[in-house]
């Protein structure tokens, strides 16, 4: 099950700045930042009532987001989903022909599973399913 838009992704060339500025913008500052390191991206995360806003910064030649800003420049990179049971969904959505990234979910930030359907099979948006990692 989809539950709710979780965030919006944003692709930028200079986290620092970005975060400066929309610190001013929203009058208050990020509330977490973080590295992932396996995608070669520094995070950070704005929240403006129930919604969150992701800036997303490379930090190696060869990530997503290096490839993402050259071909397209900064903008808006993904919407992401929060579903109730990721692994369901990427089986479902693959079964139905829905193209992935990747074939698996894997660890993100913001401490959630996640996976992306491939803009090819989504109109030309990326799309993030997410999920929250439980602590037993």
């Amino acid at each position: 099950m989809w539950k709710n838009v979780e965030h919006i992704g944003i692709a930028v060339k200079d986290l620092t700045h970005v975060n400066e500025v929309y610190t001013k913008l929203f009058g208050q500052a990020p509330y977490k930042m973080e590295s992932v390191e396996s995608e070669q991206v520094d995070t950070s995360f704005f929240k403006i009532g129930n919604t969150k806003i992701e800036f997303l910064s490379a930090n190696g030649d060869e990530s997503a987001i290096a490839k993402f800003i050259e071909k397209r420049g900064e903008g808006i990179h993904h919407i992401a989903f929060e579903v109730e049971d990721i692994h369901h969904e990427l089986k479902r959505l693959q079964e139905d022909g829905f193209q992935f990234t990747r074939p698996e979910v894997f660890k993100g930030a913001d401490n959630k599973l996640v996976c992306f359907v491939h803009p090819k099979s989504a109109n030309g948006v990326l799309v993030e399913l997410c999920q929250e990692i439980k602590s037993h």
